[in-house]
């Protein structure tokens, strides 16, 4: 695996974001089986004005979000439910799995409300980042339950909680 991390607001550095992103990628590439080959993934860790900026442009939605991605392949499963393709090398040898954007200012308000650690919800969002990388998606409630199952497996792989499961108190 080839990790670049790029840090644009320093609250990152104290987070250590290159931390985390290199064991949520590679927990994720590992349970998918596909630690076989240098997969390349950036990861940039920025603030709520800058992912505001990249959701505006992107999606049209130009409003702070938890994370982005942007896949390098188009590896979508066809039938709702389905799994992706798998990610090839391409023809030049490259092996680029695509770009995750991460924003501070959402990841720890997101944190603080579900009484989370910070550094759970870190690796929660570069998991499921790194699945959209992979095909993987939550538009179709078919493809939402795959992606939220391996989620939670991955998570479960490193000690981290079910994020789905709600506590209400009682």
């Amino acid at each position: 695996m080839i990790l670049d991390v790029v840090i644009e607001d320093d609250r990152w550095d104290a987070a250590a974001l290159n931390k985390q992103a290199e064991v949520a990628v590679a927990a994720t590439l590992a349970y998918l089986g596909l630690l076989d080959e240098d997969w390349e993934v950036t990861v940039l860790g920025c603030d709520d004005a800058r992912i505001a900026d990249l959701n505006a442009e992107f999606r049209e939605k130009p409003k702070p979000t938890n994370v982005l991605s942007w896949p390098a392949q188009e590896l979508a499963a066809a039938q709702e439910g389905g799994q992706p393709a798998p990610p090839e090398v391409d023809f030049m040898g490259d092996a680029a799995l695509g770009d995750i954007a991460i924003s501070y200012e959402t990841c720890m308000k997101e944190a603080e409300i579900a009484q989370k650690p910070p550094e759970d919800h870190i690796r929660h969002l570069l998991v499921h980042g790194t699945l959209h990388l992979l095909g993987y998606d939550h538009i179709r409630d078919g493809d939402a339950t795959v992606m939220e199952t391996l989620e939670v497996g991955i998570l479960g792989k490193l000690g981290i909680p079910d994020p789905y499961i709600i506590e209400d108190g009682s």
